[in-house]
């Protein structure tokens, strides 16, 4: 049997070390119904109370390790247990169907699970596993079960497990956990995104590690590229790579503050952060990011039981605003529909919903609805930078609705005596093939465009990208996608409006040449990405990436495309 294996690389850094084994004991529920309903009711609030206990405890070990913001995922976390509809449900299981209590939240745990990990946006399917975590906890509670405790390890080991959740992440303390390797998992589950913060190396998705395992085996892995070796033979050679790994490290914090120029000084390119919510402003800053390319605002509207109001949302979006100092945040109305839903709000039910009622063509059919956060927006830029950018646009008359109905709003706003920002800009997404090719006519209208390549790039192939039978065809460097891509820069550059991309594609090492190349003005991406962006750019001239850009919109396949980008930064 091999001793190497090969999972996705969630958290940069080589380590070795020693194993530690987190075999947790499975849960097992009786689905025997209860003959005493008060009882089962009682576990139940006191089992929550204990949960709400240990996350405190958690919120102030986070707070310690990584800071305020990031802490807050445990606020999140006591907002799930404090979830009334969900304690709705726990106990209409209990009173109308005799369940017993760790029946009942498991069941509507997994109603809720299943609904998350169903939505398409990475950031709302991290939602999964944190309702998972909470509940997971719970049911321990109720069943007298043992919760573990990482926070203890006091020797350098890296961790082997099914999974990590994010409590679990939270208690590691860097100095003893080296890194750790789980059979599931990927790149933007909170585990992930945790060990970025706690620089502790990862690999997830190894499938079969905790069966391969032993008590006293020595692992090393690669958390940039997911290999993992247990007992390695060569161990020298994975020192030396854990050396070049830390030189590299320090080379990159080096950019942290400085431009983003490339080899020959052109410095017209922006690297910008994604985030999900107030907290990963800081994350963002700490890794150079030179503005916000996309702050999904969806959060406001899932992480709630109502309609947020325009005081709710203007709250939000100052916070950000503020934060970014000067630097411009791009903000996404409301994105909606499709695969994300709201617990008070029905959406029609359609026979293909991710082509249907949902983003800008909900909003603009609910102005009621589209008027509270347009004017919470527009209130915010009056402390910043603010662009406010519409999802979902496929025609000329749907962006000039939305931007008329912003420019209504403004002038109520004004004549109310509430400032407006005098730099508001006022954009929109393609992500849609038809704006794309009608990119030039949309810029006439539009202060900037940002690329979607996640539904762009499904759209174009007709492929859902969710879909394990045709995953092959979701292809960002398909010379189709390249060419769609040059007609949306090339239409926004004719009109002197910039283009940026917010998509998975805007970090991607070997889609920044071609990107660049295309002309392409910002880079908007995971917060960890962008000083590894900044230095491939750095090592690129202009010409190089123009030239490489031409040749590749001439390739037939994806394939072609990649290997003239390996050949490219094979000496770089």
């Amino acid at each position: 049997m091999s001793n190497k294996f090969s999972g996705i690389g969630a958290s940069n850094g080589i380590s070795i070390a020693k194993v530690y084994i987190l075999d947790e004991q499975p849960i097992v529920i009786s689905k025997e119904p209860t003959k005493n309903i008060e009882g089962e009711l009682s576990i139940i609030t006191s089992s929550i109370e204990k949960a709400k206990s240990d996350l405190e405890s958690l919120q102030k070990i986070a707070k310690e390790k990584l800071g305020e913001e990031k802490a807050a995922i445990f606020e999140a976390h006591a907002s799930i247990l404090e979830d009334p509809a969900m304690a709705e449900e726990f106990t209409g299981l209990v009173k109308e169907h005799n369940y017993n209590a760790a029946q009942a939240i498991k069941e509507v745990a997994d109603k809720y699970v299943s609904m998350f990990e169903a939505m398409d946006d990475d950031y709302f399917k991290e939602r999964a596993a944190d309702v998972k975590d909470v509940t997971e906890r719970l049911i321990r509670y109720v069943l007298n079960m043992p919760v573990a405790d990482l926070a203890t390890i006091s020797e350098e080991v890296i961790i082997v497990a099914e999974d990590l959740t994010p409590s679990q992440t939270a208690q590691l303390n860097p100095k003893f956990v080296k890194g750790f390797a789980c059979n599931i998992g990927g790149r933007t589950s909170h585990a992930a995104i945790m060990a970025r913060s706690l620089e502790i190396p990862a690999v997830l998705g190894l499938k079969t590690i905790l069966h391969d395992v032993k008590e006293g085996d020595t692992l090393a892995l690669n958390g940039e590229t997911g290999d993992v070796e247990i007992n390695p033979a060569n161990k020298a050679e994975w020192e030396k790579l854990a050396e070049n790994f830390a030189k590299e490290k320090a080379e990159l914090q080096k950019l942290k503050d400085q431009p983003t120029l490339t080899k020959d000084g052109f410095d017209g390119f922006v690297l910008e952060g994604n985030i999900g919510s107030p907290k990963d402003v800081e994350a963002v800053l700490e890794n150079g990011g030179e503005a916000i390319g996309l702050f999904r605002s969806e959060f406001l509207y899932m992480d709630n039981d109502h309609f947020p109001t325009e005081e709710e949302q203007f709250v939000s979006y100052k916070k950000v605003v503020e934060e970014m100092n000067g630097k411009l945040t791009v903000i996404r109305t409301l994105d909606i529909g499709g695969d994300k839903k709201l617990s008070y709000f029905s959406f029609p039910d359609e026979m293909n919903p991710f082509l249907g009622y949902r983003a800008i063509r909900f909003t603009l059919d609910r102005k009621d609805i589209f008027k509270d956060q347009i004017r919470a927006l527009l209130r915010a830029s009056a402390f910043g930078p603010v662009g406010i950018m519409f999802p979902m646009i496929a025609t000329v008359d749907e962006f000039l609705a939305a931007k008329q109905f912003t420019l209504d709003c403004k002038a109520e706003l004004e004549k109310e005596g509430h400032k407006v920002g005098d730099d508001l800009e006022i954009g929109m997404m393609v992500e849609i093939p038809a704006a794309a090719v009608n990119a030039e006519n949309f810029a006439k209208h539009a202060d900037f465009f940002s690329v979607g390549t996640n539904d762009l790039i499904q759209y174009t192939m007709a492929a859902d990208r969710m879909s394990e039978n045709v995953t092959y065809l979701y292809q960002p460097y398909n010379p189709s996608i390249l060419r769609l891509l040059k007609m949306t820069i090339d239409g926004a550059h004719k009109h002197g409006k910039w283009a940026g991309m917010c998509g998975e594609m805007a970090g991607e090492p070997d889609a920044i040449p071609l990107l660049m190349g295309l002309g392409l003005d910002a880079y908007s991406m995971s917060a960890t990405s962008i000083l590894k962006a900044r230095s491939i750019m750095s090592k690129l001239t202009l010409k190089e990436t123009q030239e490489l850009a031409n040749k590749a919109l001439e390739c037939e396949t994806s394939d072609q495309v990649l290997k003239l980008v390996k050949e490219l930064m094979q000496d770089k």
